[in-house]
C-alpha cells in the first residue's frame, strides 16, 4: 500500500510540475529580494498566473502579509509553508453538495456530464476499468445521442472492457436510453451505472434542460438516483473550466469533478480556485493515458506537490 501511494503521489507531482515551476521558482525570486509593497503585488500577480484566480490569489496574499508581519525575515520555505497551510484549510472545508448513497444498496447511479473535448467518455472507460478490478458490475449508458461517434466510442470501450452498455441510435431521445439503461441495471443486479451526456458548449440552454429531463427519468426509477454527478473539466483550460462549472452548477448539483489533462498544464491551481468559490471536489485528476492514471484525489498530496520547493 504504502508502494502504491508513493507512487501515486510522484505522478500527481509529476503531473503539476509545469504549474510547480510557476510557482515555486518565480516565487523563490521573489522572496530572495528586500520586501515591500510590490513584492505583495507581483505574488499576487504570480498566483493569479497559476490559476489560482483572483479570489484565491488575494487571500493567500493576504495570508503571507499576516504571517511575514509574526515572523519577519522568515525563510522561503517558511513563507511558501504558510501558503500550502492556508490552501489545505480550504480544500479540508466541507463540500455544499455531497454523493449520496443508494438506499437500496445498487444501483448506483452515476451521472457524467461535461463539455464535448474535456476528456468526458475516456474517462468513463477509466471509472469503469477502476470499478470493474474492484469487483463491481458495470453498465455504461450512451446518453450522447446527439454524436453517432459518442455512442461508438463508448461501445468500443464497453467491447474492450467487457462491461455491459445500453445505447440508441444516433438522434434518439437521450432520456429513453437512460430509462432502458436503469431499468436494465436494476434487473441485472448491476452495481455501478454510468451515464454518459451530451457535451456541446455549456451555454446551450436546451443541452441543460436535457440534463434536468435525465435526472427525472433516473429518479423515476430509482427515487434517489442519481447518485452522483460529475463534472469532467478539461485542466488546460484554467479559469475556463471554473466557468463551465459555474454553469453547469445552474442546472444540475455538481457532487464531484473530474480533472483531466492535469500532465499537460500549467493551471493546476484551478483546483483551488474551484473550490474555494463553489464548493465542488475534485474526486479524480488524469494525470495520464491509462486507467491507472486516473486518480483519486487526495488534498493533503495535491497541496504537498503544488507548492513543493525547486531548487534550480
Amino acid at each position: 500500500m504504502f508502494k502504491f501511494l508513493k507512487s501515486g503521489f510522484q505522478k500527481l507531482k509529476d503531473a503539476l510540475s509545469k504549474t510547480r515551476s510557476q510557482l515555486s521558482l518565480r516565487l523563490k525570486a521573489l522572496f530572495s529580494k528586500p520586501l515591500d509593497d510590490q513584492t505583495f503585488d507581483q505574488l499576487e500577480q504570480i498566483l493569479y498566473e497559476a490559476d489560482l484566480g483572483s479570489l484565491l490569489a488575494n487571500d493567500l496574499v493576504e495570508q503571507v502579509r499576516l504571517f511575514l508581519k509574526k515572523n519577519p525575515g522568515a525563510p522561503f520555505d517558511q513563507i511558501l509553508g504558510s501558503m500550502r497551510e492556508r490552501a489545505l484549510e480550504i480544500l479540508k472545508n466541507p463540500p455544499k453538495v455531497q454523493a449520496k448513497d443508494p438506499q437500496d444498496k445498487k444501483p448506483r447511479v452515476i451521472l457524467i456530464v461535461g463539455v464535448n473535448g474535456s476528456g468526458k467518455t475516456t474517462s468513463i472507460a477509466k471509472l469503469a476499468q477502476n470499478f470493474k478490478e474492484d469487483g463491481k458490475k458495470v453498465l455504461l449508458a450512451a446518453g450522447d445521442t446527439f454524436r453517432a461517434a459518442a455512442i461508438d466510442q463508448l461501445e468500443i470501450w464497453a467491447d474492450r472492457l467487457d462491461v455491459e452498455i445500453v445505447k440508441g441510435r444516433p438522434g434518439s431521445d437521450p432520456s429513453a436510453v437512460v430509462f432502458d439503461a436503469v431499468t436494465a441495471a436494476k434487473a441485472r443486479n448491476i452495481d455501478i451505472v454510468f451515464i454518459d451526456t451530451a457535451g456541446r458548449l455549456q451555454n446551450k440552454t436546451d443541452l441543460m434542460h436535457e440534463l434536468e429531463k435525465i435526472k427525472r427519468v433516473t429518479t423515476k426509477i430509482i427515487p434517489d438516483a442519481p447518485h452522483e454527478t460529475l463534472l469532467v473539466l478539461d485542466a488546460t483550460t484554467g479559469q475556463n473550466a471554473l466557468d463551465q462549472a459555474k454553469t453547469f452548477q445552474q442546472f444540475t448539483p455538481i457532487t464531484g469533478i473530474i480533472l483531466t489533462k492535469l500532465d499537460g498544464s500549467a493551471k493546476g491551481g484551478i483546483i483551488l480556485a474551484i473550490y474555494e468559490q463553489l464548493g465542488i471536489p475534485v474526486q479524480w485528476v488524469g494525470v495520464g493515458e491509462t486507467a491507472k492514471d486516473l486518480m483519486p484525489f487526495d488534498p493533503e498530496s495535491y497541496v504537498e506537490a503544488l507548492f513543493d520547493i525547486i531548487d534550480k
